[in-house]
């Protein structure tokens, strides 16, 4: 009697448990909806950004180009209008040179002229200074033309310069303000990002929190069924035996990488390295994570050395042969044995979570 009351018991107990789950599906289903709205936003705000961005950095390039061509000019036009007034100044000096001959020639009259040539010894030297007299007048004729067109074309290639200046200043203006109304419309997306981010972590931290619930609500139920109180936290030390968790295969880059990302996260310990390389490793091969080495360290917000540029210090000037022993022998399949079933980490003395904590990190399974 007594063995048919306690199946009775169990009976109930896990009929209970059994529609406790099946209405909390509906949550569930609701929740997941608004997560994977939100991740569906924040992803479209990420590339609408990133696009933004491209777009600042290829308009900087414009202006920078633009005020080159602007600063060049300006030194061209500063040569024109040198180049300008010495042609000012010859064709001047011409002029007054030209004067006073014609001033000489007015104060002495045709007589100095009738004199060279009455002093010619024959009918060729006559002839000859009759073409120097003509010549002279010629010269400074052609002179002063050549002069005038000479000022000519240095005042037309300036005004040419100046309009070449004018249209590059104004398309410099454009696209400065095209720049700013960019640099504005970046902002207000990294705001909405900033925004739909916020309420995704808030929105994942209530699944993980509903999730270690309803975890805690079965072991409290398994409990029951099984006349087991239960204990505590088993507290103190960890497993610090490494396991097989089984190799992939990798490029060279893939174990530089792994290796940058250890040496950031953790104490330059045997231990400390691996614990950090195989929650990685353990991402790589859950399908709820990216199923590469780089895709899981690059998922959007997930670890902070990428974002802060610690990571590509590492990168640039090479892991330590620790961190890259360590990485090879994950790839390998080498698993720290006390987080084999972990997928998070945080900075220990800045949390509250339980975990198991190596080095400087606690590790934990579920966010």
């Amino acid at each position: 009697m007594k063995f048919y009351k306690k199946r009775w018991i169990q009976s109930g107990i896990a009929l209970i448990c059994s529609l406790a789950i099946v209405l909390s599906v509906f949550p569930v289903l609701a929740d997941n909806e608004e997560i994977n709205n939100l991740e569906d936003q924040s992803s479209s705000l990420e590339s609408e950004l990133q696009g933004i961005n491209e777009d600042i950095l290829a308009l900087s390039d414009e202006i920078s180009t633009t005020e080159m061509q602007v600063e060049m000019l300006n030194g061209e036009i500063a040569r024109t209008s040198d180049e300008l007034d010495e042609a000012m100044a010859n064709e001047e000096r011409q002029y007054e040179d030209m004067k006073a001959r014609i001033k000489y020639m007015y104060e002495h009259g045709n007589a100095t002229l009738l004199e060279l040539l009455f002093s010619a010894e024959d009918m060729s030297d006559f002839l000859n200074k009759a073409d120097f007299i003509e010549n002279l007048s010629e010269y400074d004729r052609n002179a002063l033309n050549d002069l005038k067109d000479i000022h000519q074309q240095i005042e037309d290639e300036q005004k040419t310069l100046e309009t070449q200046q004018a249209s590059l200043t104004d398309l410099q203006e454009q696209l400065q303000n095209q720049q700013t109304e960019l640099q504005a419309k970046a902002d207000a997306t990294s705001t909405n990002l900033a925004d739909v981010q916020a309420r995704l972590q808030q929105a994942k931290e209530e699944e993980a929190a509903r999730i270690a619930a309803e975890e805690e609500a079965a072991r409290q139920a398994a409990a029951s069924v099984n006349n087991n109180p239960g204990s505590g936290n088993s507290g103190g030390g960890y497993d610090n035996s490494v396991v097989n968790g089984g190799g992939i295969d990798a490029s060279t880059d893939d174990v530089t990488l792994l290796a940058a990302i250890i040496q950031c996260e953790a104490y330059q310990t045997y231990d400390a390295l691996l614990a950090v390389a195989t929650v990685i490793m353990n991402r790589v091969e859950s399908p709820r994570f990216p199923n590469s080495i780089s895709g899981v360290i690059y998922a959007s917000g997930q670890f902070e050395p990428v974002w802060t540029g610690r990571l590509e210090n590492v990168l640039n000037s090479g892991p330590t042969s620790l961190s890259m022993q360590v990485a090879q022998d994950a790839i390998n399949g080498a698993r720290l044995a006390a987080v084999s079933d972990c997928y998070y980490f945080l900075y220990a003395p800045y949390t509250d979570r339980d975990g198991v904590v190596i080095g400087d990190n606690v590790f934990f399974q579920s966010w």
